[in-house]
């Protein structure tokens, strides 16, 4: 089998209080956020936090995504900033070299796909983590706990968005904002 699941990131003021989002279905999604944070850095951390839980299951992963830096970050350009000590061409530093190592280290041994998706258009799966994420960027804007989500079942709490999602200090437990 595959999961799919759609990752989005949402950033008020680019940056600003940013949101990062992963969906599956009503009972199976992620979501956390930043004070301050980039939309890019929004889909980065959805797809990371989307890896980290979902790293017990052997199933496939297909990701859609209506990031395209986010897709190509992954599977075309990370290969030679990687071999080029996380530099461009240009032999410039590569943007968000922090999440993108991680990301990086979370597809060891990974079965997955992007599915480059159009968003704001009605896809339902990008539509519901577009959603999470704008209300996770929402949440902080407001100084609000953000809604977190069950996650994904036999995923650790630790291993969903905990530790993402509160980088503020708000507590857990957040009622949903939508």
């Amino acid at each position: 089998m595959t999961i799919i699941a759609a990752a989005d990131g949402s950033a008020l003021g680019n940056p600003g209080p940013a949101g990062w989002a992963w969906y599956i279905d009503e009972d199976t999604w992620a979501a956390g956020g930043w004070d301050h944070a980039t939309n890019n850095q929004g889909e980065l951390m959805a797809v990371l936090q989307l890896f980290r839980s979902t790293a017990h299951s052997d199933e496939d992963l297909l990701i859609l995504c209506d990031s395209q830096y986010v897709i190509n970050s992954v599977t075309k350009w990370m290969p030679g900033w990687k071999r080029k000590g996380w530099r461009k061409g240009d032999g410039k530093p590569v943007m968000n070299v922090d999440l993108l190592r991680q990301i990086d280290e979370a597809t060891i041994g990974r079965h997955y796909r992007f599915e480059w998706v159009r968003g704001h258009v009605g896809h339902p799966l990008n539509e519901a983590a577009d959603v999470r994420a704008r209300a996770a960027a929402e949440a902080f804007q407001r100084g609000r706990v953000c809604p977190a989500g069950p996650g994904y079942p036999g995923g650790s709490v630790g291993d969903v968005s905990r530790g993402a999602t509160h980088l503020n200090g708000a507590a857990d437990g957040a009622t949903p904002l939508f």
